[in-house]
């Protein structure tokens, strides 16, 4: 699954940066993570680093993305060959 931004976000700036997949950036209300580029750190760290840093826990699995790990490693990958 994508990881997603509730809007009990703080917009604390924490989590931007600590995104690989540079999937987070500022909307115009709260942060927003884009569901094509979030891997949940898969290929990068064991745990989703946002989820890590948020300090008020408002980053929970997108359903309405729900991929499996071999799925988001295949994104992983798609986005590694685009940057390359």
């Amino acid at each position: 699954m994508a990881l997603f931004i509730t809007d009990e976000c703080i917009n604390c700036d924490v989590c931007e940066p600590e995104c690989p997949n540079s999937a987070i950036s500022e909307g115009e209300e709260i942060y927003e993570i884009d569901p094509n580029l979030c891997t949940e750190c898969v290929g990068h760290y064991d745990e989703p680093q946002c989820q890590q840093v948020c300090p008020v826990d408002c980053i929970p699995h997108d359903p309405e993305h729900v991929e499996n790990k071999e799925q988001l490693m295949e994104k992983y990958e798609r986005i590694m060959a685009a940057q390359a």
